[in-house]
């Protein structure tokens, strides 16, 4: 029974249940407390005010009329039959006898004047508890003015009662609810754990079940389950870097490594070995960019230029790179144009949105060919910052357009390059919160750079 209490008490759910509902008993029972001191005391308050008038109005009566008068007065208070069960009165004369009243004799130790209290007395050969208020009036007399505690006393046992058995169904709901509140949070969090636990035994597809509720765990299994399915995509796109550098790395290392032997060889001439080195020196610097281009990747990926971000103007960054590509375009007889030239400011870090913005122009005027038009434009439509760069070559086929970012995919392998510029202008806008997505722009292809506005 310890053990399992213990382990109860281990699990963080029922203890938050536990305080939780410890609290709203504690707070049921002082309400109750108080329920039952205001209404005790509001009777006990109505009672000695009613005894006390009664008690004021009997001593004006003796001023008035003497011994005789206040006799005849508590004679017919105990002969009305109102409340006569509960009424005590007595008027006794210097000597103590009983000139009126239901009391078989004076309380012992009275007061003085204007005493109250609560003692026994002897009413009709029966002893009862009553409260009293006593007055000595002239010529000795002795009023005494009462009620019978019985009926109250009833009241506030049946008053204690309640608030009793409402402290204990307090007790209870709090043991039930702390019970029924731990398996609820257990059913919520469980999913999540179990998932969890799954996950860390390699089963990488797996994801929190939604529970179909609209409540902070619905949201939190949302959340986990985007997560979940980034961590997947990351993972995946890592295995897929590693098999793709593995592969490409493999030819080029090899016929660095077979010029290298041929070279090294005792038949190998100067200019041999000057041809192999330099063709080593050429492959060892391709690859060094291609190293560099993947780490810039990781690096946006990663999110570690994220602190540097400032209000950055696009449609400056338009401006320079077409500024920046004039004499590419005219060297190959293609022509740029700047439109349209609208404002559009975002959060960012500038010189990344520059080197995206270039690598996109310069993707364009690599493939629309010689005498192609290349436009870049910036502009805002639905609160989002557009930079489009379109142009009017040959365009590559809608089905190949989610395959454009991919790293080391290439439509065309004659073409130099790696396959790594579109996948780091990817990995630029992701580390921005925006989407690279193209479109056909019959002719031509339009590349669209797609930010948040700066502000929104």
């Amino acid at each position: 029974m310890i053990d399992t209490l213990r382990r109860l008490w281990r699990s963080i759910g029922f203890r938050l249940a536990f305080y939780y509902g410890l609290l709203v008993a504690i707070t049921m029972l002082a309400a109750l407390a108080i329920l039952y001191l205001q209404t005790v005391g509001v009777l006990q308050h109505r009672m000695a005010r009613q005894v006390e008038t009664t008690a004021q109005q009997l001593a004006v009566r003796f001023e008035e009329g003497g011994a005789e008068a206040a006799a005849a007065e508590i004679t017919r208070a105990l002969a009305d039959g109102r409340n006569s069960d509960n009424e005590i009165y007595l008027l006794a004369d210097a000597e103590g006898r009983r000139l009126a009243g239901n009391l078989d004799r004076a309380p012992d130790a009275a007061p003085g004047a204007g005493g109250e209290t609560q003692r026994r007395v002897v009413r009709a050969g029966e002893s009862v508890m009553a409260y009293l208020v006593m007055h000595h009036l002239p010529g000795g007399h002795l009023l005494v003015v009462g009620q019978d505690l019985r009926d109250q006393a009833a009241i506030e046992t049946l008053v204690a009662s309640a608030s009793a058995a409402a402290g204990i169904v307090a007790v209870l709901l709090l043991i039930g609810g702390t019970f029924v509140f731990r398996q609820e949070l257990e059913r919520s969090v469980g999913a999540v754990r179990r998932t969890a636990a799954r996950i860390a035994a390699g089963e990488l597809q797996e994801r929190v079940v939604p529970s179909g509720e609209e409540d902070e765990f619905a949201r939190l299994e949302g959340d986990i389950n985007a997560m979940l399915d980034r961590i997947q995509s990351l993972m995946e796109g890592v295995r897929h870097v590693s098999n793709t550098i593995a592969h490409n790395l493999r030819t080029p290392l090899t016929r660095i490594l077979v010029r290298l032997r041929a070279a090294e060889g005792e038949a190998a001439t100067p200019e041999q070995r000057h041809e192999a080195i330099t063709a080593a020196i050429r492959e060892i610097e391709e690859l060094t960019v291609v190293f560099e281009k993947l780490l810039q990747i990781a690096e946006a990926e990663a999110g570690a230029r994220r602190q540097n971000f400032t209000a950055v103007a696009l449609h400056t960054i338009a401006d320079d790179v077409l500024e920046l590509y004039e004499a590419v375009a005219e060297a190959q007889g293609a022509t740029l144009l700047r439109t349209p030239a609208d404002t559009a400011m975002v959060s960012g870090d500038r010189d990344l949105l520059a080197g995206a913005a270039a690598n996109l122009l310069d993707n364009a005027l690599k493939y629309a060919g010689a005498g192609a038009v290349v436009r870049i434009g910036t502009q805002v439509l639905d609160g989002r910052a557009l930079l489009t760069v379109q142009d009017n070559g040959p365009g590559i086929p809608a089905s190949e357009h989610a395959r454009i970012g991919t790293r080391f995919h290439r439509l065309d392998r004659s073409a130099p390059g790696h396959g790594l510029g579109l996948a780091s202008v990817q990995a630029v806008v992701a580390l921005h919160g925006g989407r690279l997505h193209f479109a056909d722009a019959a002719p031509g292809l339009a590349a669209h750079l797609d930010l948040p506005v700066l502000g929104a």
